[in-house]
């Protein structure tokens, strides 16, 4: 019978106090690897420079910068689709850095964790962010413009 922790002798031993210290050092390496990300800038541009976009590792939108030469009061419209683009590309751009540095992490979480769901709360595969779902994804909560997630990597112009 299973009494719930300690070590178990013999070959199939199972020591419960291990695996729960093991999870700890995880979820306090996964912590810290968040909050580095939260300082990191990611930039991402569109029209070939003319609109550039700078994100937080997290996906934060910290500052838009316009080019001059992208303002055409005539075309808002195409302004617009620049911006989004430039936003975008940004945002994906931290998207692979943040797989880049949780990726070592999440990977380690395999399956999960019997009675976790094989997943870490606040943490997505890309979604609008704050869903359980299983993290192995790069995403941590991005979001495109509007609130809605859609396939990544469809940048217009």
């Amino acid at each position: 019978m299973f009494d719930g922790g300690g070590a178990q002798g013999g070959a199939g031993g199972f020591d419960m106090s291990a695996l729960l210290a093991q999870a700890q050092e995880m979820q306090n390496q996964l912590m810290e690897a968040q909050a580095n990300l939260e300082n990191q800038e990611v930039e991402g541009t569109a029209g070939g420079g003319l609109v550039t976009a700078l994100v937080s590792g997290t996906g934060e939108l910290l500052s838009l910068t316009i080019n001059p030469q992208a303002v055409d009061p005539d075309d808002t419209e195409t302004l617009a689709d620049l911006i989004v683009a430039a936003v975008r590309d940004a945002s994906e751009n931290a998207k692979e850095v943040a797989a880049r540095a949780m990726g070592p992490l999440a990977g380690g979480l395999g399956g999960g964790l019997p009675g976790l769901g094989g997943g870490l709360p606040g943490l997505d595969a890309g979604g609008a962010g704050g869903s359980d779902g299983p993290v192995g994804g790069p995403g941590i909560g991005f979001a495109n413009p509007g609130g809605t997630t859609g396939p990544s990597g469809q940048n217009p112009g």
